[in-house]
């Protein structure tokens, strides 16, 4: 038993250390995005404009109104009829992070609307430009009122790169499917792959749990 565990770990092992870390890629690819997408999303809302506060507010209702993986679909499969075709990674990290934008723009709207508006009113007295105040008062509160919520996204950002596998993103799932297919053992292989994401879910949060405090030690 030991030594069919330890030959499994050798023969087997290089394959999920190498989709392990395309995981760790496409997570971190996906905040990127989701960032950018939910920030703009966010400022966008509270844009004096009426039509820039309608393309944000259909981007959140119909992203979050929609599954994630249709979005895949829609962007891997569909628009290349568009004339728009993106590598399986481009198209996952693409659609990925504007599902998760729509989710980051919610959480940074709370926290804006967490900080009280005298604040951006006395930074302009002061002579800041508005540009000038989102970035160095008003954001960086939000980011320690928002940083659980901002996890628990990216989290759900790491476990979401499982839905790549059905456009051929060689992950940990479609990878584990390969060999289950080889060797006809489902259950060896899922519990191989649902320790590595919780692994990896760990470390994500042993990593907030220290910004948390890092934050907490400049308050």
């Amino acid at each position: 038993m030991n030594h069919s565990y330890f030959n499994d770990v050798v023969v087997y092992g290089p394959g999920f250390m190498a989709a392990s870390w395309l995981v760790l890629w496409l997570t971190i690819s996906t905040i990127i995005v989701s960032w950018i997408c939910g920030l703009a999303a966010a400022l966008a809302q509270r844009s004096d404009w009426i039509a820039v506060r309608g393309v944000a507010e259909f981007y959140i209702w119909f992203i979050r109104g929609t599954p994630a993986l249709i979005q895949i679909f829609i962007i891997y499969f569909g628009l290349p009829q568009l004339g728009l075709r993106l590598s399986p990674f481009s198209a996952g990290v693409f659609a990925l992070g504007i599902n998760s934008g729509a989710y980051v723009a919610e959480i940074i709207r709370a926290g804006l609307s967490a900080i009280h508006k005298g604040q951006m009113e006395s930074s302009f007295a002061l002579g800041f430009s508005r540009a000038q105040t989102m970035r160095t008062i008003i954001l960086p509160q939000v980011l320690r009122i928002i940083l659980p919520a901002i996890t628990n996204e990216a989290i759900s950002a790491l476990k979401n790169t499982s839905l790549l596998s059905t456009i051929t993103v060689v992950e940990l799932t479609l990878y584990a499917q390969t060999l289950i297919s080889a060797t006809f053992r489902p259950f060896d292989f899922y519990i191989a792959v649902a320790l590595i994401y919780l692994a990896l879910t760990t470390m994500l949060t042993q990593l907030a749990n220290w910004l948390e405090r890092h934050y907490a030690r400049m308050s």
